[in-house]
């Protein structure tokens, strides 16, 4: 038992230190629980203890530390279709100037799902959902383009979702 805990304290050392970025850097045990919590965000502690060979308490602390650190998020993540959201588009913007203020912008929108900022045909990438046509092209119009140092957009509407995951953290 002694051992057990002096393993699990040098695991959860190795867990807590940064990469030189400032990321923290997560060891096979982290991975191995994020993964299964990928594969069920109510999974029991107990259960993804087993699987990972810790005690509930350690995976429970683990999974706070993970929040904490912002390298994951447990949520529930709905279609939008069948929460009365028919219409969803990537807008590509691109921007005079400073980039943070339009992201900053762009990110405070209700409607924006996922902004980036990018190298390529686009200073930033904007996923935006929305109830129906008039809404998508009031968002653009009247609220996209209407940001100080928007330059140009350009809008990809979504005709049909093929894939979409959230394992992609840990491969």
């Amino acid at each position: 038992m002694h051992s057990e805990r002096v393993a699990s304290r040098s695991a959860e050392h190795r867990d807590s230190r940064e990469s030189r970025n400032g990321t923290p850097q997560l060891d096979a045990v982290s991975l191995a629980i994020i993964e299964q919590l990928q594969e069920d965000g109510r999974r029991p502690y107990a259960a993804i203890g087993k699987a990972v060979g810790l005690s509930e308490a350690a995976v429970r602390q683990r999974v706070q530390k993970l929040l904490d650190q912002g390298v994951m998020q447990i949520v529930a993540v709905t279609d939008p279709l069948t929460v009365g959201f028919r219409r969803q588009a990537m807008v590509g913007v691109n921007v005079d100037g400073d980039l943070d203020p339009v992201a900053d912008g762009l990110s405070a929108m209700q409607e924006v799902e996922y902004v980036v900022m990018t190298a390529g045909s686009f200073d930033i990438l904007a996923e935006i959902v929305c109830e129906d046509d008039d809404h998508l092209l009031d968002v653009i119009n009247k609220r996209i383009r209407a940001l100080p140092g928007v330059r140009s957009t350009e809008s990809f509407v979504y005709l049909k979702l093929k894939k979409q995951t959230y394992m992609w953290g840990t491969r």
